[in-house]
């Protein structure tokens, strides 16, 4: 699948949250890499608006969150978000940072917007598969343009199995059955418990089926290369 383009953003139609930064090791070399690489606020008002743009409208964005900090620190891992109804964190992995160094600005800038998407994104209750989490908020990397070089598009597995895989089904679906399909599917995870029957009222079709198609479609394009 071709790069997908990103609109130009436009943060004054969105209800961006009071943004801020914690560094817990100055000293740490991946908090000086971090630095040099990106603005902060720049970084993570990107990260806010791309959420925001491939997963609502203006008219349904949440307005819930109003503090988001971002935490910078030594840890194992690469990030996590978490927080409350009002105030979200991510913890960013400053080790991760510096193992990152030759690529430091695009990938602190597609960790921040797939971490982002788990601060606003629905996730029907607690109650919708890890996979499919993950794979919405990279999804929404893909469309920001942040989908690192290693990334790509397999048919193996299942549907859900999370992060780029189902990232990149999820931009498929939004490619054959038109703009707005993943904001909508997102939209049917908001206040009721999950339930896969959300694609089948989406699209027409049920998850099982759309995978065996995507699935087909790979095939042929690598048959065809």
């Amino acid at each position: 699948m071709a790069p997908i383009p990103a609109p130009v953003p436009q943060p004054d139609r969105w209800p961006i949250p009071r943004l801020s930064l914690r560094i817990e090791n100055l000293a740490h070399p991946g908090a000086s890499i971090f630095l040099e690489a990106v603005n902060p606020l720049a970084a993570l008002r990107e990260a806010v608006i791309a959420s925001f743009t491939w997963l609502f409208t203006p008219e349904t964005v949440p307005t819930n969150v109003q503090t988001l900090v971002l935490i910078l620190r030594p840890m194992e891992g690469v990030a996590h978000a978490t927080g409350g109804v009002h105030n979200k964190e991510i913890h960013f992995s400053l080790d991760y940072i510096a193992k990152s160094a030759a690529r430091a600005q695009d990938e602190i800038r597609g960790v921040l917007t797939h971490e982002a998407v788990h601060c606003f994104q629905y996730n029907a209750l607690d109650s919708c598969p890890g996979g499919f989490i993950e794979g919405v908020a990279d999804y929404v990397r893909l469309r920001a343009g942040l989908g690192p070089p290693h990334w790509r598009q397999t048919a193996s597995g299942e549907w859900d199995a999370g992060y780029e895989k189902t990232g990149y089904f999820l931009a498929w679906l939004e490619k054959r059955y038109g703009d707005g399909t993943v904001i909508e599917l997102n939209a049917r995870m908001n206040g009721v418990k999950y339930d896969e029957r959300i694609f089948k009222r989406t699209t027409g079709r049920p998850v099982a089926k759309l995978w065996r198609i995507y699935c087909a479609y790979l095939g042929e394009r690598t048959f065809q290369a």
